[in-house]
């Protein structure tokens, strides 16, 4: 795909669709869209080390006088800040009596319980064992060695992104009935997109897929994104999948060359009928060498919603087609 020149991308990022093609007339893709290319590039993506590290919110939702709490595959788990600012983590079950601590208030880096007043630094105390917690700027991450039963790591499998302090960055979390191997399955099918989101997406074409080779394991894809009647923008992306819950789509040309989506699958355990639940915790990073680029990283709390829902359209779908997915293999009816 041509971006076109320098000068028209420093110009006007936005492209006319001169002979827009109806949704029912586009190219079929599922010929493409081979199952077993899919299946192979999700096996590859599972067999990736993770070091046990789980994706629970964004780095922006703590930091007030209650923690963050989340359930990862039935473990409940709270995070906050210490009195430095560094995240916390560790279970949410009072050590004492069993009380929830997600109810409880931070006071000056310490949480305490409500139930009787024990206090937690985010050292070990009482019984109550913290886990590593990890803050990349964007995302918070818990590690969760009895959980995840890998070889420990450090730090997260954390994708390369722009500079968020450069960058203006949202974050959208859904949750879904099936487990996370069918969210990034979703991922790993580009050949979906304007079929399924025909309002967000149209002139799609894979231009390269892996061939399990090892070499450039990603998808490239062509795409317009739409913007407004024929308007579009036009780039070249590829989607990675750099650990076993994360599929990462970077432009690589044409507008916001760099800016990344990460889509992140961490599971939450059973619901009340046995089913799987998976929370999908999506980061945009978006950033751009425009000169207007920076009113809109002033403007980021006015545009955050928007990109939010944004998301929340496109994942609507995308967990529906995650959960089909689950429903057809939990019952051996998957054709895939």
């Amino acid at each position: 795909m041509s971006a076109g020149s320098g000068r028209e991308r420093r110009r006007l990022p936005l492209s006319l669709r001169r002979h827009p093609v109806p949704w029912e007339r586009q190219r079929p893709t599922w010929r493409e869209a081979r199952p077993a290319v899919i299946a192979g590039a999700l096996k590859r993506a599972q067999a990736r080390p993770s070091g046990n590290w789980y994706v629970v919110g964004a780095s922006r939702d703590v930091g007030g006088d209650r923690p963050l709490a989340r359930t990862v595959a039935g473990q409940e788990v709270v995070v906050w800040r210490d009195a430095a600012g560094r995240p916390v983590a560790g279970p949410g079950i009072c050590p004492h009596l069993g009380a929830p601590l997600r109810d409880s208030p931070v006071r000056c880096g310490t949480l305490v319980c409500h139930w009787h007043g024990l206090a937690l630094d985010g050292g070990p105390f009482a019984g109550w064992e913290p886990f590593p917690a990890y803050d990349d700027g964007v995302l918070l991450w818990v590690r969760l060695d009895a959980v995840g039963g890998e070889a420990p790591l450090d730090a997260p499998v954390v994708p390369r992104r722009p500079d968020p302090a450069r960058a203006l960055t949202a974050v959208y979390t859904g949750m879904g009935v099936c487990e996370p191997e069918d969210v990034v399955a979703n991922r790993l099918d580009p050949w979906h997109g304007a079929w399924f989101h025909p309002y967000s997406f149209v002139d799609l074409t894979v231009a390269g897929a892996p061939d399990g080779s090892g070499d450039g394991d990603g998808f490239t894809v062509d795409v317009s994104f739409k913007v407004a009647g024929r308007l579009v923008v036009p780039v070249r992306a590829v989607f990675t999948a750099p650990e076993p819950r994360t599929v990462v789509m970077r432009i690589t040309e044409g507008e916001g060359v760099g800016s990344v989506v990460e889509s992140h699958a961490t599971p939450l355990g059973s619901d009340d009928r046995g089913r799987p639940r998976t929370a999908v915790v999506e980061a945009v990073v978006a950033a751009s060498g425009r000169p207007g680029f920076a009113l809109a990283r002033g403007a980021a709390p006015l545009l955050r919603p928007l990109v939010r829902a944004a998301a929340g359209r496109l994942w609507r779908d995308d967990l529906a087609y995650a959960e089909r997915r689950w429903s057809l293999r939990s019952t051996g009816r998957f054709p895939g």
